[in-house]
């Protein structure tokens, strides 16, 4: 029986909602998109008409949970109930959560070589969609005296480039106990960058 006609919107998510299982449980390299069609039951051109490759496939997934992550950190930072110092500690983490989501489906992606070019492009374009938010909180907190930044801008900046040495570190699948030194190492200078007492921030992968 012919399937309906539908929104492309609709279509492109029942894509991405079969294959990230299928990505997850078998890995991206053994998954095919003739897998992907079959889990559908819907010819391979269909897929290929919303998609060009496996490859822009795994993109969308990834830019889907960026997009959640988008909203949760926007809803963190207009919180009034959450103080600016625990406010930045819970946006980090959850960065860091997300990039580990589905048992590090996306960690596994961006360590291969060969997907380098979409690498650097998802780091910059999540960099400039999470930059406002974390100078909200940034802001909020000086104005309430939690912080001291004379230039809010040029201390996000700092903590960016600390940021984006965790990012590097997850990539490279670094061992845990180094991985904990480097979370560590980050929130104290995080801590000094922002003239925070020692101990207050506590970053975590889990």
């Amino acid at each position: 029986m012919p399937r309906t006609p539908q929104d492309p919107k609709i279509r492109v998510d029942e894509i991405l909602d079969t294959a990230e299982p299928l990505f997850a449980a078998n890995g991206y390299r053994q998954t095919t998109v003739q897998d992907i069609t079959n889990k559908m039951g819907v010819a391979k051109g269909m897929i290929y008409y919303y998609f060009k490759s496996k490859e822009e496939i795994l993109e969308a997934v990834i830019n889907r949970q960026i997009s959640i992550l988008l909203t949760d950190m926007q809803n963190m930072a207009c919180s009034n109930l959450i103080p600016p110092p625990q406010k930045l500690e819970l946006m980090i983490n959850s960065m860091y959560h997300t990039a580990q989501y589905k048992d590090g489906l996306l960690l596994d992606f961006l360590y291969d070589e060969k997907h380098l070019h979409i690498k650097n492009k998802i780091i910059r374009q999540s960099a400039l969609l999470l930059k406002p938010w974390l100078l909200k909180v940034i802001e909020d907190g000086v104005e309430k005296g939690c912080f001291q930044a004379s230039h809010p801008p040029i201390a996000l900046n700092f903590i960016m480039s600390t940021l984006h040495c965790i990012t590097d570190a997850l990539c490279e699948k670094t061992p845990d106990e180094q991985m904990a030194c480097h979370l560590k190492i980050a929130g104290s200078l995080i801590e000094k960058i922002l003239a925070l007492p020692e101990a207050t921030l506590h970053l975590s992968l889990k």
